[in-house]
């Protein structure tokens, strides 16, 4: 690695850190549904506008990064962050929160797409798979502490200027403020784009087996993530009977665990196949959900939780590594069209709200349980 590549990654994981705000959504959302009296199935729309956007702007930042370059549409991601970070300073109306999310959803589907390409740029002959897992890991430290802070927020005796748990959002601004000035400030060398590509260039790549199969696969991986931070805490208020200041540290669990898995996976994805660390991760997954299906007790919930948290932690770096590798000359549209797959993120939690409004949590396990299912028909297309 260069001199100049050291200093780039930096900025990097700091960006990294960035993306992990979108995962505020599942928190956010428990909140907002107990300021204003939402169903769950209106409540899950927050999460699930956050990822429809993926669905549509995933692609077209695949060949924007063709034109503007990696590096300067990760900083355009910064920007459009930042401002759906300063709306909820305005206000906690129901329309005010989905501009705020769309926007955020928009930002996220700008960053990821283009900033894990722009890690191949600044880490020249690395392992790619415990990189991007170490930039998850960064990811889901920001992941985890959005609880805390809003926890924080909603119960602290100091002022927080009359936000409440919103005061997650500007903290969260103030460190996307000084990731777009350090990443501005660093060189990044990029590799020019062989051609320009269109939309219909982009989408005959998922004619390819194992693209389709890994575009599916990030969906259902993003699907149980976000779905398990959504419903955690639900699933702890039904069976446990807990406030949801209480059960809000299901998903601060969740997420340490997947941090831990994150940092951990980026070692031990050095020392062990890759097939064989997917298949430890969905059997950690496959137990998790029973778990969460039918566990009473707290000590049982919370250890279903953190098999998922943890089993879940890797599996977009090793399907993001296999569709990455399958064509080096098309990562900028491959990696659109594996963010594209983060539109699981909004299918997930539709149906986990219907189902959860029909027969309790239980019927919102069920669907994840489902991606599960498909994450072990995957492990044939893991290079040993």
């Amino acid at each position: 690695m260069s001199k100049t590549n050291k200093m780039a990654i930096i900025p990097v994981m700091l960006c990294f850190f960035a993306m992990g705000f979108v995962d505020l959504v599942g928190i956010a959302s428990n909140y907002v549904k107990e300021d204003l009296q939402l169903s769950d199935s209106t409540a899950n729309m927050l999460p699930s506008l956050v990822f429809f956007w993926f669905l549509i702007f995933s692609v077209p930042t695949g060949m924007l990064m063709n034109k503007i370059g990696r590096k300067n549409t990760v900083l355009l991601s910064l920007l459009v962050t930042i401002v759906s970070l300063l709306l909820p300073l305005f206000g906690e109306s129901f329309a005010l929160m989905l501009v705020s999310f769309s926007l955020l959803g928009i930002g996220n589907a700008l960053m990821q797409t283009s900033l894990n390409p722009l890690v191949s740029s600044v880490i020249k002959g690395g392992n790619l798979a415990s990189t991007l897992t170490f930039g998850q890991f960064v990811k889901a430290i920001a992941s985890f502490m959005a609880p805390y802070i809003a926890m924080w927020g909603a119960m602290a005796a100091m002022p927080t200027f009359g936000l409440g748990w919103r005061v997650l959002f500007p903290v969260y601004m103030i460190i996307g403020i000084a990731a777009s000035i350090l990443l501005l400030s660093t060189p990044i060398e990029e590799e020019p784009a062989d051609k320009a590509s269109s939309v219909v260039d982009c989408v005959k790549l998922l004619s390819r087996p194992v693209i389709l199969l890994s575009f599916i696969g990030i969906m259902c991986h993003v699907g149980i993530d976000v779905g398990t931070n959504t419903t955690a805490p639900k699933i702890l208020m039904e069976r446990l009977g807990m406030t949801l200041n209480e059960a809000a540290f299901a998903t601060s669990l969740y997420f340490i665990f997947r941090t831990i898995g994150c940092l951990t996976g980026s070692f031990f994805l050095r020392v062990m196949s890759n097939r064989l660390f997917f298949i430890i991760s969905v059997a950690m997954m496959a137990f998790s959900m029973i778990g969460l299906g039918f566990g009473e007790s707290k000590e049982m919930l919370y250890v279903a939780i953190a098999l998922v948290g943890y089993g879940n932690s890797n599996i977009f770096s090793l399907v993001f590594t296999q569709a990455l590798l399958s064509d080096k000359t098309r990562q900028n549209e491959i990696s659109g069209l594996m963010i594209m797959g983060l539109f699981g993120g909004t299918i997930f939690p539709l149906f986990m709200g219907f189902a959860s409004d029909a027969i309790g949590q239980l019927g919102a396990v069920t669907v994840m349980a489902i991606g599960v299912v498909y994450l072990f028909t995957y492990i044939s297309k893991i290079r040993s």
